[in-house]
């Protein structure tokens, strides 16, 4: 079985930033897989295809970068532990929220993940094995940069669906270019905020703050701009860079490589 996630550490000269991608991994192991009854290519539509490879560039632009490869279907690694319901798992207290908590039942075009609610010990496994491990690593890396450079900012690397699906908050809404959450401008200084702004701006896109995802449990957990700890969640457009009915990247995926690259760059020269 491929590592849970990978950490890649820059290469030359280090800056304060981490890269962090949840959401781009397919990896389903043997027991998760047993309770899935989605098929293969809502792993795929659900996914945040490409993203990893989008910002591949920057341990050579000075930032850390964390990588989860298993897929959200198995754990979501943007969800609280607390984010679960009875139809996804024996024994946990009713929650409508938690349709796609910290273990989907229904994907993001309304089918089902789950074909019955997992036990516990199930739940139980895939915290230990996937999620725990990877807070932890973030944990530990923020804590690292805080020490060395007096504070830290979290590049959330996320993707969306360029129209909003059915079991979204904004169904059929077609959505701007790019996306920074954080949650109502509380999860990082201003200036990281506003970079992103700008430099999305400057390179083209259109920005829309917090609309329509403010950001999940990293930006909420780890957003604490007055303990030097900033996060911004960038969620960008799947039509940039990929076709979003073969799930093959297009031609515009070397120009969101270059953006990436480049607000990694811009980011780690900002001071808060």
């Amino acid at each position: 079985m491929p590592a849970p996630f990978s950490v890649t550490e820059p290469p030359g000269e280090e800056t304060p930033v981490i890269v962090e991608v949840p959401h781009a991994g397919l990896l389903v192991d043997g027991p998760a897989l047993a309770t899935l009854v989605a098929p293969a290519r809502s792993i795929g539509r659900d996914a945040d295809l490409w993203v990893d490879e989008l910002y591949a560039d920057a341990p050579a632009c000075g930032a850390t970068m964390i990588v989860a490869n298993v897929s959200r279907y198995v754990v979501d690694l943007n969800r609280s532990e607390r984010d679960v319901d009875a139809d996804s798992v024996e024994g946990a207290p009713p929650n409508a929220r938690a349709t796609r908590g910290i273990v989907w039942r229904l994907t993001s075009d309304g089918g089902r993940v789950l074909d019955r609610p997992l036990p516990r010990r199930e739940l139980e496994r895939r915290l230990d094995t996937y999620y725990r491990p990877y807070h932890a690593a973030i944990t530990s890396l923020i804590q690292r940069k805080r020490a060395r450079f007096g504070y830290a900012i979290l590049l959330a690397g996320h993707s969306m669906p360029s129209v909003g699906r059915a079991a979204h908050g904004d169904p059929s809404a077609f959505r701007a270019d790019v996306v920074p959450g954080t949650r109502g401008r509380t999860s990082a200084s201003a200036r990281f905020i506003d970079a992103v702004d700008a430099h999305a701006r400057a390179s083209g896109f259109s920005v829309a703050h917090d609309d329509p995802y403010q950001g999940g449990f990293t930006t909420m957990n780890y957003g604490r701009p007055r303990e030097a700890s900033h996060v911004v969640q960038v969620e960008l457009a799947r039509r940039l860079y990929m076709d979003e009915s073969t799930l093959q990247k297009n031609g515009g995926f070397e120009r969101v490589r270059e953006f990436c690259a480049e607000l990694v760059t811009r980011l780690g020269a900002v001071r808060p």
